[in-house]
């Protein structure tokens, strides 16, 4: 059974580009333009990892990831952060919230995909 990944960014072409990588691995993909629409997502289906970007519209990154982890269905789920910002006081933010990686764009598909594989157990 594939594992579902929730990838969270209002880019269109960042999504399509984490979406190809991790279909290619054998991940079933869920997109999701900002985190009010990420949040309808979270309906009580399995989701086994979240990657998701910080600055959007709506619903910033942090704001999410605040919110999933109050959802006792989406409470324990690995979140990778895929983002431009690099600060370390938003990183900061980012682990005392649970993010379980801090990925800074550009990035490589085989970093993530490493990232992905070490936080989805099999």
């Amino acid at each position: 059974m594939s594992k579902n990944i929730l990838i969270v960014d209002d880019s269109m072409s960042l999504r399509q580009v984490v979406s190809i990588a991790l279909t290619g691995a054998g991940y079933n993909v869920i997109e999701a333009g900002d985190g009010n629409e990420a949040l309808t997502k979270l309906n009580g289906d399995k989701i086994h990892l979240i990657v998701s970007d910080v600055n959007m519209p709506g619903m910033d990154g942090i704001t999410f990831v605040s919110h999933v982890k109050q959802d006792a269905n989406y409470k324990f789920t690995p979140i990778i952060m895929l983002t431009t910002e690099s600060q370390q006081e938003m990183i900061q933010k980012g682990k005392e919230l649970g993010v379980k990686a801090w990925l800074v764009k550009p990035f490589k598909p085989e970093q993530m995909l490493d990232a992905v594989s070490k936080l989805i157990l099999p």
